[in-house]
Order: structure tokens, then C-alpha cells, then sequence
């Protein structure tokens, strides 16, 4: 009894699903024809910040995820050798600052005993001559105080630029040596996909716009609002990459899957959105309705993936519907509508 209930009342709720799907006619239309290409979704601005100094790493200010600002603390090395090296620079500069004042009386003694013919001009010349060295080992320890000054500020590192925390590559505790990588950061404002497109193609292209790029993370597809092909072709693989820049406010994030629509020419055909197919297994059908206003579901030979100026992609029908006929825009729908008759 409560298999029956169950049934009427799915029965039932079946019509008014699937009174009146959707239907959409089918005529041939000249479209764009493109070339679809796969494509990593990268950030414009994007550093891996790294250490510059050996040392253990004492502080680790931020996590993944994290906003920072320009300048901001990402982590702090351990700084005491540095330190130590700044403190040893500025007791070496002072004493050779004193040696430079000794040495400068002694010039001035020289050479004032010089003038009163006291002493030869050979040892005013010697004087001097310890005079300028002295100044000249100032000069040399100033800017080896400065070096170790620069040392010692590599044991804070920060944030290069306003963005994302996208990765951290050390705990606190680690040790830490030149180039090892500490935090990778993003601007998420400043986004594009880098998609390879073969040669061939690329000539084809003609490097025009729009370029609709497909975003299955998102079920979308937006236009790129910037084309700039890398000068650098693969020897191996004889392709080349090309960048386009994403509106800002996509909602992505480095690393995901695109594909990108490049307009190669333009072809007269049938085209159907994606959505209007049926997918199952090996077969590729359509709901079409019939004279007598029933939905019949009829197999179709696609082929390419085609750009709708007004609609975005569509998928061309090479066979199996003809200019005209109507379509349902849910097979799912007109499958339900087809079983509650």
C-alpha cells in the first residue's frame, strides 16, 4: 500500500515538472568557429619569498589564506650572528674613525714643521700619505658596516607587495639558508590563464578578440580583456603560449583549470547549447518535439565547439537535427514529460 501511495504521488507531481519544457528552435546560422585550448589560470603578480640569510626561523606571522599588505612581517629569522656581525662592523669603523683623526694631526704637524723648514718635504709627503690611507680604511669599514647592517635586515622578511597568502613553505623552527623558499604570496585582483596553442593555429588566430574563456569551476565563461602571445616557441613541441588577462572580480584562484575559445574563422551550422544534450554513455541525443506535440528523443553526430556572440559556447550538430525543428532546451524535463504521458 505505501508502494502505491508513493507511486501516485510521484505520478502525480510528475506534470507539473513537465508540463511545458522549454523548447528552442533549430536554425543554421554562420558563428564563430574557435579553437579550444586548456589553460592554467595564473596570478599577474606572484612571488615566492625567500630566505637570504642562514639561520633558524623564529617567527612565522602568517597562514595560507592570509591578506597582507605591502611590507608587512611574514617571518622573522633568527638574527643574533647578524647582530653580532653589525656590532663588530661599527667597532672596526670606530677605531679606524680614531686612527683617521691621529693621522690627520700628524699631517697638519708635518706640515707646519715643513713651513718652518723643521723637517724635509719627504716626510710631509709620508704623512699625508697615511692621512688619505686612513680615510680611505674609513671609507672601506663604513661600507662594510653598511653590508653587515643589510645582513642583519634579511632576517625579517616581508610581504612584497598588497595580496593573498597562497602557500607556506616553513614552520617556525626550521632552518632556514639563502633561496630557501618561505611564503608564496598573490595578487588576486590581477589574474589571467596561460593557455598553448599550436602554430599553425596561432596564424589562424590572427590574435583578435574576444577570446571566451570557459571557467568549469565556476559554470561560466567570460571574455579576456587582454591578448599577449609569449615570444618564445617550444622547439619540441612547436606551440606557443599565450597569456590572457581575466576581468577583475572572477572569483578565481592560481593553479585552477580554464579553457579558452581562440575565433579561428567562422562555419554555417547548427549549433545547440551544451546543456540541450543528452550524454549517456557513447550516445549524444536530443529531446525533439514531435507533430503531435510529444517529445522524441533522437541521436545526434556533434563536432565542434562553437562561440555564440550572445550566448556563449554552443556545440555544432553535424547530423540528426535539421533548420527548424524544436528542441528542449532540458532534456531532463522533456524526458520526465515524456514518462507522465
Amino acid at each position: 500500500m505505501l508502494r502505491a501511495t508513493a507511486a501516485i504521488i510521484l505520478v502525480a507531481g510528475l506534470p507539473a515538472y513537465a508540463q511545458a519544457p522549454a523548447t528552442l528552435e533549430a536554425r543554421a546560422r554562420e558563428l564563430p568557429q574557435a579553437f579550444a585550448a586548456e589553460g592554467v589560470v595564473e596570478a599577474v603578480r606572484q612571488a615566492t619569498v625567500g630566505a637570504q640569510a642562514d639561520g633558524r626561523v623564529t617567527q612565522l606571522a602568517v597562514k595560507a589564506g592570509d591578506r597582507v599588505q605591502a611590507g608587512q612581517l611574514l617571518a622573522r629569522i633568527d638574527a643574533r650572528v647578524a647582530e653580532q656581525g653589525v656590532a663588530a662592523s661599527l667597532s672596526q669603523v670606530a677605531e679606524a674613525e680614531a686612527n683617521l683623526v691621529n693621522a690627520k694631526r700628524h699631517y697638519e704637524r708635518q706640515r707646519d714643521l715643513a713651513a718652518q723648514k723643521f723637517v724635509s718635504q719627504a716626510a710631509v709627503d709620508q704623512a699625508e700619505a697615511a692621512y688619505k690611507a686612513a680615510q680611505a680604511q674609513v671609507a672601506a669599514l663604513k661600507a662594510s658596516a653598511g653590508q653587515a647592517v643589510t645582513q642583519r635586515s634579511f632576517a625579517t622578511i616581508t610581504a612584497p607587495f598588497a595580496g593573498v597568502v597562497g602557500a607556506t613553505h616553513v614552520e617556525a623552527g626550521d632552518h632556514a639558508s639563502p633561496g630557501r623558499a618561505i611564503v608564496t604570496v598573490f595578487d588576486p585582483s590581477e589574474l589571467r590563464v596561460t593557455a598553448t596553442l599550436p602554430q599553425a593555429t596561432l596564424a589562424r588566430w590572427k590574435r583578435e578578440l574576444p577570446v571566451a574563456v570557459e571557467l568549469p569551476v565556476l559554470g561560466r565563461a567570460v571574455n579576456a580583456v587582454r591578448a599577449t602571445v609569449v615570444p618564445l616557441a617550444d622547439v619540441k613541441t612547436h606551440t606557443v603560449r599565450v597569456r590572457l588577462d581575466l576581468p577583475s572580480g572572477a572569483g578565481l584562484l592560481p593553479g585552477q583549470f580554464a579553457r579558452a575559445q581562440f575565433p579561428v574563422g567562422s562555419v554555417r551550422a547548427i549549433a545547440v547549447p551544451p546543456t540541450a544534450l543528452l550524454r549517456r554513455g557513447e550516445l549524444t541525443a536530443v529531446y525533439v518535439l514531435g507533430a503531435q506535440g510529444s517529445w522524441l528523443l533522437r541521436q545526434v553526430r556533434t563536432g565542434e565547439t562553437l562561440i555564440d556572440p550572445e550566448t556563449g559556447p554552443v556545440v555544432e550538430v553535424l547530423s540528426g537535427l535539421a533548420a527548424g525543428e524544436k528542441y528542449a532546451r532540458d532534456p531532463v524535463a522533456a524526458g520526465i514529460a515524456t514518462a507522465s504521458r
